[in-house]
């Protein structure tokens, strides 16, 4: 086996590489004069492992001709995170189903899929092939643990999020719970915990993708309302979009927290050791 990677997750390819023991394989990238994608690849295998996040319409274009580059008997592809796996409906008539299109363009060419805490596991049956979605709700728990946080409250920022911050929890035996908006009027709404109290508490907002933080955000200054003592928050994507690791700061957040499916100067956690163990078995 050899593993390759796109331009964004060369630092993920690198330590997945080095967790099994195989060679890591040159890419050199570059464009032509209109702007399009070209890239070589140095020695292939048979057996080759690609990986590479798609965090924009470049890398997805990127890791198509990286695809067809590696025409071999065997690939397998890890997509660390994936654009556009949150439209898995056509919400108005005339929309695509961005998710689908995307999955099946990604599925064409390879043998399996292993995705990193896809945001819609609805859209794993639309990659034509076998999919693996793997978890790092135990590695961000570990994190958290190594911390040394003074029994920390790990809370969801939604119901639909709060399987994954249980899954974060259990890995520390932290209590959990999950916010809930209320709507006191019009224009006021209040966030806290449905089940337990913040005060007097150091509190972690964990999900699975951070983009413009905004919901994180608010709910930090209202804890601190309530009585916190410390929020931190922990992610698996760091997007980060508009300015979202400031208004995070600027909010009181005393860390940020991301893996290196994106690979940010926050990247505290690693994706690497849960795809080795995966393609491994």
């Amino acid at each position: 086996m050899k593993v390759i990677s796109t331009e964004s997750s060369q630092v993920l390819a690198a330590r997945v590489a080095g967790s099994l023991g195989v060679p890591l394989v040159e890419v050199k990238y570059s464009r032509f004069p209109d702007g399009e994608h070209y890239l070589k690849a140095g020695a292939l295998d048979d057996d080759m492992l690609i990986i590479g996040s798609v965090p924009d319409n470049d890398a997805f274009v990127q890791l198509l001709l990286l695809i067809d580059a590696c025409d071999t008997s065997r690939i397998r592809l890890v997509i660390p995170y994936m654009a556009y796996a949150r439209q898995d409906k056509r919400f108005n008539p005339g929309e695509p189903v961005s998710a689908r299109a995307v999955s099946r363009a990604l599925g064409a060419g390879v043998s399996e899929v292993f995705t990193v805490n896809i945001h819609e596991p609805a859209v794993l049956g639309s990659f034509g092939v076998p999919v693996q979605n793997l978890s790092l709700a135990p590695d961000i728990g570990a994190y958290i643990s190594g911390k040394g946080l003074d029994n920390p409250l790990i809370l969801a920022p939604d119901e639909g999020a709060a399987c994954f911050a249980e899954g974060v929890a259990a890995a520390g035996g932290f209590d959990c719970d999950h916010l809930e908006k209320t709507r006191l009027s019009g224009e006021s709404v209040r966030m806290a915990p449905k089940r337990l109290d913040a005060a007097s508490r150091t509190v972690v907002i964990v999900d699975d993708i951070i983009s413009t933080g905004g919901t994180i955000a608010t709910a930090s200054q209202m804890l601190y309302d309530q009585g916190a003592t410390e929020v931190y928050t922990a992610c698996v994507h760091g997007v980060f979009t508009g300015g979202a690791y400031a208004r995070l700061i600027a909010a009181g957040i005393r860390e940020i927290s991301s893996s290196d499916t994106l690979e940010r100067g926050c990247s505290r956690y690693t994706a690497a050791e849960r795809i080795a163990a995966a393609v491994t078995r």
